[in-house]
Parts: C-alpha cells; sequence; structure tokens
C-alpha cells in the first residue's frame, strides 16, 4: 500500500510539473502557425488524402453529387477482384463475349475493339477496361460476375454503401452519362481507397502501354493508357514520374475527371478530382484534370509532413477517485500518433480536448484500464483522437466500499418500504402493549391482589 501512495504522489509531482512547465515553452515564443496558401484546385470538386493515415490535405466539394463517367470503372474492377479473391473467377479464366453485353453501348463509347463471341481472360478484359477505358469490356466482367449487367450494378451500389458513400448511384458499370449515375469525390476515394488493397489493382491501372495477345477473333493489341500523367504518347506536358495510375473519365456533362496517386518521398497521396475543364492557354489545350491534379500533388508534397503530435504514456491530466484511501489516479495517452499536418503547426500548437467517462472513477482503477478519450485538433480540424489509460493501480478501501454498499442498500426502495413496515409494526406493538398494560391495571390483577391482601374472612366461632 506504501509503495502505491508513493507512486501516486510521484506522478502526481510530474505532472503538476510538466504542466508547469509547458505554458513557459510556449509563452516562449512558439508563434502562431501560417496556413498554406489555398492552391484553389480548378474544378467542381477536389480532393487530396493521405493514403496512408486518411488525413485531408485539400478538400472542395467533396461531396457535392457529380457525374464520373469512366471513373465508374474503378468500382467494376474492384468488384471484380473481389470475385476473383473469394474464388468464383480467376484471373487466367477464359470469357467468351456474350452478345447480350452489348446491349446499350453508345457507338461513340470508349472500347478495345472486343466483338461478341471472342475469348478473352479476365486478366486481360480487366487491362482493357483500365488501360483503354473499353465500356464493353465491362459488361462482359460484370455479366460473368454477377450472371447479367443488372445484377452487377444492384451489386455495385450495394458494394458503394458497404463503403460508406452516402452520394453515390450506379446505373451502368462503364460510367457513360445518365442523370441517375453519380458520385462525389470523397466516395470515389472511397471506392479507390478499397481497389487499392488489390495488388493487381495498381498493376493495371500503372500500366501506361500494354500487349493484349491475339485471341480467336483478333491479331494482338497494342494499347495505350489514356491517362497523360502516365505517358506522353498522345500528348505532351502533364508526365508526372511521382503519379501512379489511377483512371480518367470524361464526357460532356462530367467534364474531365482523374483519380490518381503519387508519392515523394514518405508522403502518398491520393487524388480525385471532378469536372474540370479543357481550356486554351496561350494558343495550347490545357486539361485541367491532369494539370490540375499535378498541381494539387505539388501543394501537398510542399505543404505537409508527418510528426508525432503525441506520446505514448505521456501523463495528461489527474482524475477523482473515490472508495480509496488515494484521491487521484494519473491517465496518459494509450499510443504514439503520427499524423499529417502542414508545416509550421507543431503539436503544442494543437488544442487538447479530454473527455473523460466519469467525472469521479470508483477504486479499484486498474494500470492501463481506459478512463476516457482525448481529442487533438486546430482551427477545426481534427487530426487525432487517443485513448486516455490509467498510469497505475488504486486500490479500494474496504471500509469505504462497505459504507458505500450499506448506503446503496438502505437507499434502495424495497429496503426503505420494509423498514417502514418494520417500524410501523414496532409502534403498534409497543401502542397495543401501553393500552393492554393500562387495562390490566384497572380492570385485572392489580385489583383482584388488592382485595386479596385486605380480606381476612370470615371468623369462625
Amino acid at each position: 500500500m506504501k509503495t502505491r501512495r508513493f507512486l501516486s504522489v510521484f506522478l502526481t509531482i510530474v505532472l503538476t510539473m510538466s504542466l508547469w512547465v509547458a505554458p513557459s515553452a510556449s509563452a516562449a515564443g512558439t508563434e502562431d502557425p501560417v496556413l498554406p496558401v489555398d492552391p484553389d484546385i480548378l474544378a467542381k470538386a477536389a480532393l487530396l488524402v493521405d493514403a496512408e493515415t486518411g488525413s485531408i490535405a485539400y478538400a472542395k466539394n467533396e461531396h457535392q453529387e457529380l457525374y464520373p463517367a469512366s471513373l465508374t470503372k474503378i468500382m467494376t474492377a474492384l468488384l471484380v477482384l473481389e470475385a476473383v479473391d473469394a474464388g468464383t473467377l480467376s484471373m487466367d479464366q477464359e470469357i467468351t463475349a456474350s452478345q447480350t453485353a452489348f446491349d446499350g453501348l453508345s457507338p461513340d463509347g470508349s472500347s478495345a475493339g472486343i466483338k461478341a463471341g471472342e475469348v478473352m481472360t479476365v486478366e486481360n478484359l480487366l487491362y482493357c477496361m483500365m488501360v483503354v477505358s473499353a465500356n464493353e469490356a465491362c459488361q462482359i466482367l460484370a455479366e460473368a460476375v454477377s450472371g447479367s449487367v443488372s445484377a452487377f450494378v444492384t451489386e455495385m451500389n450495394t458494394e458503394a454503401a458497404r463503403l460508406g458513400c452516402e452520394n453515390t448511384h450506379f446505373v451502368n458499370p462503364h460510367g457513360y452519362h445518365d442523370p441517375q449515375h453519380y458520385t462525389s469525390a470523397w466516395d470515389m476515394y472511397l471506392i479507390t481507397k478499397a481497389a487499392m488493397e488489390y495488388e493487381a489493382f495498381m498493376t493495371i491501372a500503372d500500366t501506361a502501354h500494354v500487349v493484349i495477345p491475339a485471341t480467336n477473333m483478333s491479331k494482338e493489341r497494342d494499347y495505350w493508357t489514356t491517362n497523360h500523367l502516365l505517358s506522353t504518347w498522345r500528348v505532351i506536358g502533364y508526365r508526372n514520374s511521382e503519379a501512379h495510375g489511377i483512371k480518367t473519365g470524361s464526357t460532356d456533362d462530367a467534364g474531365h475527371c482523374l483519380v490518381s496517386s503519387a508519392q515523394r518521398g514518405s508522403l502518398h497521396y491520393i487524388s480525385v478530382i471532378l469536372g474540370a475543364d479543357r481550356v486554351e492557354e496561350n494558343g495550347v489545350g490545357n486539361i485541367r484534370s491532369f494539370s490540375e491534379t499535378t498541381r494539387m500533388f505539388n501543394y501537398g508534397f510542399d505543404n505537409f509532413t508527418y510528426k508525432n503530435i503525441i506520446e505514448a504514456k505521456e501523463p495528461i491530466q489527474e482524475v477523482p477517485v473515490s472508495l480509496s484511501e488515494v484521491d487521484r489516479v494519473v491517465v496518459s495517452a494509450a499510443e504514439d500518433k503520427e499524423v499529417l499536418i502542414f508545416n509550421g503547426l507543431e503539436p503544442e500548437h494543437l488544442e487538447r480536448k479530454v473527455t473523460l467517462f466519469h467525472e469521479t472513477v470508483e477504486a479499484p482503477v486498474t494500470a492501463g484500464q481506459k478512463l476516457g478519450v482525448m481529442e487533438l485538433s486546430y482551427d477545426g480540424t481534427v487530426y487525432a483522437t487517443v485513448d486516455l489509460l490509467a498510469m497505475h493501480d488504486v486500490e479500494a478501501s474496504k471500509m469505504l466500499v462497505f459504507w458505500r454498499d450499506t448506503q446503496e442498500f438502505l437507499a434502495k426502495t424495497s429496503v426503505r418500504v420494509t423498514g417502514i413496515v418494520i417500524l410501523a409494526l414496532i409502534l403498534l406493538l409497543l401502542v397495543w402493549k401501553l393500552l393492554f398494560s393500562r387495562r390490566r391495571y384497572r380492570y385485572g390483577r392489580s385489583v383482584g391482589r388488592g382485595r386479596s391482601s385486605n380480606y381476612r374472612g370470615r371468623r369462625k366461632f
């Protein structure tokens, strides 16, 4: 017990000293951080998310419902790879394109020239779909996965809901325009993040050039990606060596769309742009889905870094304890938290909001017991939430626990009612006994004893 008391007092002193020193360090001159300049990405919606932590580096209209065009094919690829992972398909499985797989396809849509009756592997169909954006490949794969295109579309919407997409509705597997076919930048990020968990997805999505082997109805095909960040074959000026994948999309209604990813050093971003324009600048065409994606990547790389904003076992505050001779327990952060924050923002700038489960915790308390959470934020942005754990044991006092239990027992309604009833019975018994005793005194033995003591009987002569 003495050891625990000493430990508690020691930790309290350490915590008090740390809380006293911290303001001094802050007052010594940590200036307010300078926020990075808003890049004002030129698109209807844009999103830049750290691929490792999910922290948002930039967002513009990220939840607005917009048309995705061929970005839809990311969801189609995800469902195909899930089927492969489940064993219902295999990458080298040969699929024969049915006539129904071409129903409803527009003649001016993206195509790889696949024909009804042509046999192609699942893997090569995925390359046709993701690299050259072939619409017919989507419907051939949709039938292979679900039996029909309509059934596959139902699965697309079910999967979107499962991933947490709240502003998405699909009506086809390829993204050809339909007023009821829409998504948001945030939802496209959620779908892309799920697809990126499959190694095959990134291998295919990051392919600049692919050769599709000859089939029963076609000679060898040679295709280049529609993603100009990966290739300079069609146009120049967009190539970005830091970019990897993922998918383009474009229709008159959707504008130019692009989902991409990029890495520089330890930083890894996923980007989404919806509704960008193609403009003429100095007599040269500029497809802003590509140029703005690169500008957004540079904004993320130049202005953000990973920092450890809280350390495990760092004392945070004391929590009052009842039912113990030790009246307080120190709580600390459960783990280190390394997050993506903008340059110039230091851990001491962050607001720490502590939420305890109970204002006073009852003993016994066990070291490591979760007693609350702490939120670290700046300017309305929450960077991390960490559990707060007791740093040491606190034993309960048997006497205090007994007194608490006694009070709780006596406070029960049933006990109170029973006590009142017993008390009433005792009072009634006392009243009855008092009344009965008086009656006996007046009319009972007391009178008889008086007569007996004074009567001597008649003398006989």
